[in-house]
């Protein structure tokens, strides 16, 4: 019994582990770390966000694409003087062996005209084309507007 016991808490405790890295997914050489995106109000754009592990080639991200948004757009968001500015770019270079991350108040993904609010605890697809490894749809998680993403790294 005891050594039941033991198995049985060894294979949970493994689960376990796994089951907390499991948000990930990988293109070729490209790795997407913990897509996310945070919970809106009705009438408001939507915000996505993840990290990408380059350990290929040089690449960029070219565009994302979901069916709850009628456009997704690629942003940057920079400070200049006082104010924050977003603008719409053409591409996240991603160089190789680097890592950049999309996050609020930096790069993101912008969802204009959502067909729902996106609300915690959802999940939606959002396929991704980069310019040399192609294409791959992840699972974006919806989360609380106030989420603390300090442990996803």
């Amino acid at each position: 019994m005891n050594h039941i016991l033991k198995t049985l808490i060894a294979a949970t405790a493994l689960a376990l582990a796994s089951f907390a890295h499991a948000h990930e997914f990988k293109l070729g050489e490209i790795k997407i770390g913990h897509p996310y995106a945070r919970a809106t109000v009705a009438g408001q754009p939507g915000g996505a966000f993840l990290k990408l592990d380059n350990a290929g080639a040089d690449d960029k991200l070219l565009s994302a694409q979901t069916e709850l948004a009628s456009r997704t757009e690629l942003h940057s968001m920079a400070m200049e003087g006082d104010v924050m500015r977003m603008r719409q770019v053409d591409a996240i270079v991603l160089p190789s062996g680097k890592t950049v991350e999309l996050k609020p108040g930096g790069l993101h993904l912008m969802l204009f005209g959502l067909k729902a609010p996106l609300k915690s605890g959802d999940k939606f697809p959002l396929t991704l084309r980069f310019e040399k490894a192609g294409e791959v749809t992840v699972t974006v998680n919806v989360e609380a507007a106030g989420a603390d993403h300090s442990t996803h790294h």
